[in-house]
């Protein structure tokens, strides 16, 4: 596995920050102040160009500088600022974007992941038995997806799946050679993977090792994991964490330059210009981009609701009919898929399991599929993805009932408004990518 420090500027840049500091430092680091932080980024241009305008537009708008790199993936240079005491945010973004040397200007927004810990773990589901896996029976997830089923022709493996997100405890032992890549662009080195509780959950429901006498089998258990660190955990909660446009930026465009396959964002947060771009230039290279859904907004949030990126819902579980029919009108055709995020078994540090829920796990869940239709056929778009993901889908609604996958219903069986939500079901996709019509029984077991 290959561990580095977060992204390195070009030496020219290393020589700007000589240059345009000196006798200015600033009063402390870039995460500390963020409401007087600016992201700035250059359009492509000879590096000697770069360094002058980096020098200039710091002098020119009473900036501090922090650090800038160039994003391979855009071919640009991104510059951290920041302001001055007494300097207004707004005014500052406003006349940086008028500045004809420069590409874009915007405040660094704040994004935070979408899972917490179950309150209490559910009941077994015996439909679902992975050999040599002692906690399988909990996995509900699986036994919704029957991913189990789709491991006779597939398991992921070569697809690059970038996490991006805390860090992961790479040294999990049902993650053991799954993390081929860890890099850090919150802190220094490693060390801190270890106790990131959130980035290590995701991996274990997309990758953890199946068969191997430990704890549970993930979605792609042979997919390779790019633990690329952005976001960091809460003091104050250890499990919940947050993370920033200067962080996330720097992941993304690494993800992609890598040669991840697909990047799992389960996060949410506002609108923000610059990973838009980045992640549309991802989408471009044939990049699947997959976000955790914000349940509690009409868009889905940021970066779910991006043309391009793959959306997922958490399909509900448990809940009466009246309540789902409710928030299943509400949500529209907003195009999201559904998949597993209930009390989902997964992996946290130290070696241990423990039950989540959240869009966060759903996410995973339909990376790791993700995984597995790419390995079988890598020249598959982001697009095509999301169009067999979402057949999968429509026929395990159908085979609950429904006349098709309606954008409202129930998991467990009922039907709204005449169709049901199924979630992807990862048997039915991979078959029929691989020619086998009749390869999957019923799909009632969906439903739980």
């Amino acid at each position: 596995m290959r561990h580095a420090a977060p992204g390195r500027p070009a030496v020219v840049l290393l020589l700007v920050a000589l240059a345009a500091c000196a006798g200015r430092q600033p009063p402390t680091t870039p995460r500390a102040i963020h409401s007087k932080q600016v992201l700035v980024v250059l359009p492509p241009a000879p590096p000697p160009v770069w360094e002058r305008y980096i020098i200039e537009l710091a002098a020119e708008h009473r900036l501090y500088y922090y650090r800038a790199w160039q994003m391979e993936s855009l071919g640009e240079v991104c510059i951290v600022y920041g302001l001055q005491p007494g300097e207004s945010l707004r005014r500052t973004v406003a006349r940086l974007a008028a500045d004809p040397r420069v590409e874009s200007a915007q405040e660094i927004q704040t994004f935070e992941v979408l899972a917490d810990r179950a309150p209490s773990p559910p009941a077994p589901s015996p439909a679902v038995v992975h050999g040599g896996d002692p906690y399988a029976h909990l996995q509900q997830g699986a036994a919704a997806m029957r991913f189990d089923l789709a491991h006779r022709w597939a398991t992921g493996r070569g697809v690059t799946v970038a996490v991006i997100d805390t860090g992961i405890d790479v040294g999990h032992p049902d993650l053991d050679g799954r993390v081929v890549r860890a890099d850090n662009f919150v802190d220094r080195g490693t060390h801190s993977f270890t106790s990131d509780v959130h980035g290590t959950a995701v991996a274990g429901v997309l990758a953890a090792v199946e068969g191997n006498g430990i704890g549970i089998a993930g979605v792609a258990p042979e997919a390779r994991i790019h633990a690329l660190k952005a976001c960091w955990p809460l003091p104050e909660d250890g499990d919940r964490a947050v993370c920033d446009s200067y962080t996330l930026a720097q992941a993304v465009d690494r993800a992609v330059t890598a040669g991840a396959r697909i990047l799992n964002l389960s996060l949410s947060g506002p609108g923000d210009a610059l990973l838009a771009r980045l992640l549309g230039a991802a989408i471009a290279r044939g990049v699947a981009v997959v976000a955790a859904a914000d349940e509690s907004r009409a868009d889905l949030g940021f970066p779910a609701s991006l043309a391009g990126v793959i959306a997922v819902r958490v399909a509900p579980r448990g809940e009466p009919t009246e309540a789902v029919a409710e928030r299943a009108a509400a949500a529209g055709g907003d195009g999201a898929l559904y998949a597993p995020g209930v009390d989902v078994l997964s992996t946290v540090p130290g070696g241990g399991y423990d039950f989540f829920s959240g869009s966060s796990m759903a996410a995973a869940h339909v990376s790791g599929l993700a995984a597995l239709l790419l390995e079988r056929q890598p020249r598959l778009t982001p697009a095509e993805l999301a169009h067999r993901m979402a057949a999968s889908e429509n026929r395990a609604a159908a085979a609950m009932g429904g006349e098709g996958a309606a954008p409202g219903g129930v998991v467990d069986g009922g039907v709204v408004d005449g169709g049901a939500v199924g979630v992807v079901d990862a048997c039915t996709a991979v078959s029929d990518l691989v020619g086998i019509r009749d390869g999957c029984p019923a799909a009632d077991r969906l439903t739980r």
